[in-house]
């Protein structure tokens, strides 16, 4: 298994978790986490706008190989759930335009593939992040990035991961 830096993002218009691991073979460690918020009382075009141009900052600063971002699930409110899916498409566009591999993980996946029941809570979740990256002491919304990013780096060498890899680079590629 190749040496990566790995970005996870975990996508949401009001917090967006964030969270940079190194991994090597079967080695992790924790780099940097945070979460990005906007203000609800703005406009929506400014919230997305300021998204964007914070995860490009973080991709600036912490020189990520590839992206995660956790895919979104659907819930019973319509405009919440297409609010997300706008952020989530900021949280692929982010990384797509700076010219990184982005890959996508279901939920259950990632919680599956860091916890082993894909049914399990943000507590849990947290809790075995900080197990498998000691030091991160990440919450909520940073800790479900780590995650993501936990997930990818366990994943990343399947086929479909791989042919994703090999796609033609985005504008601004590297």
């Amino acid at each position: 298994m190749a040496r990566a830096r790995i970005l996870g993002v975990d996508p949401g218009l009001n917090r967006t978790g964030w969270g940079v691991i190194d991994c090597e073979d079967n080695r992790l460690r924790h780099v940097a986490h945070g979460v990005v918020t906007s203000d609800p009382a703005d406009e929506l075009a400014h919230r997305l706008s300021s998204l964007y141009g914070e995860l490009a900052k973080l991709i600036v600063v912490w020189s990520p190989d590839e992206a995660a971002v956790e895919e979104v699930f659907v819930n019973r409110n319509p405009a919440s759930t297409l609010k997300l899916g706008m952020a989530r498409g900021v949280a692929l566009l982010a990384p797509a335009m700076a010219g990184l591999p982005v890959a996508e993980y279901a939920a259950n996946l990632i919680k599956k593939s860091v916890v082993g029941t894909g049914h399990a809570d943000k507590v849990q979740v947290a809790m075995m992040v900080a197990m498998l990256l000691p030091g991160s002491n990440a919450k909520a919304d940073a800790a479900d990035a780590l995650a993501v990013a936990i997930c990818h780096a366990h994943h990343r060498n399947s086929p479909a991961a791989l042919a994703a890899r090999s796609l033609p680079l985005a504008i601004g590629a590297r």
